[in-house]
């Protein structure tokens, strides 16, 4: 199964759309997860477009968006059980990946995917694959966009970052 991975789109009505970089890869994936800071639900339309869509919501998004898909979940996909989480609470003082971790301590999961500070990260912690896609729209201090890919076969999960140059 392959997986698309995005977060901290940012992107109002008013937005030209997601980058074509992601589009053209997520028209290739089995489902899409956004973790957070939608700012529209359009955005889900335009993704659901393309494949199946689970999500949660950020700190930038609205009642309407966390009533709908609400702040924190656990999705298992072919046997790997998936931790979302945007990553700017619980506060940890231990940046957003160690927030993402408090989120889901005591809880069996093999990875948690969060967003929130637009940094890229791939790591493991013990048995848990911590993964943060960056923003594919708004890239902050890193120098590329970026969003991410899940491989998830025979109970097994990796995942890689795309990066790009151009948000059009």
């Amino acid at each position: 199964m392959k997986v698309g991975v995005v977060s901290d789109t940012h992107l109002s009505s008013r937005a030209k759309g997601l980058p074509s970089v992601l589009m053209e890869a997520f028209s290739k994936v089995d489902m899409i997860l956004h973790l957070g800071d939608w700012v529209s639900l359009e955005i889900y339309d335009l993704l659901a477009e393309l494949a199946p869509v689970e999500g949660i919501a950020g700190n930038n998004d609205g009642a309407e968006i966390i009533r709908r898909l609400g702040e924190r979940k656990i999705v298992t996909l072919e046997g790997v059980r998936i931790g979302m989480i945007h990553g700017h609470a619980p506060h940890s003082r231990k940046g957003t990946d160690g927030n993402a971790l408090l989120a889901f301590e005591g809880e069996e999961v093999d990875c948690i995917l969060f967003g929130h500070s637009h940094q890229p990260l791939l790591r493991q912690e013990g048995d848990i694959l911590l993964f943060n896609p960056g923003s594919p729209t708004d890239k902050r201090r890193e120098k590329q966009y970026s969003f991410g890919l899940l491989d998830i076969k025979e109970g097994k999960i990796s995942a890689r970052h795309i990066f790009y140059d151009s948000r059009e």
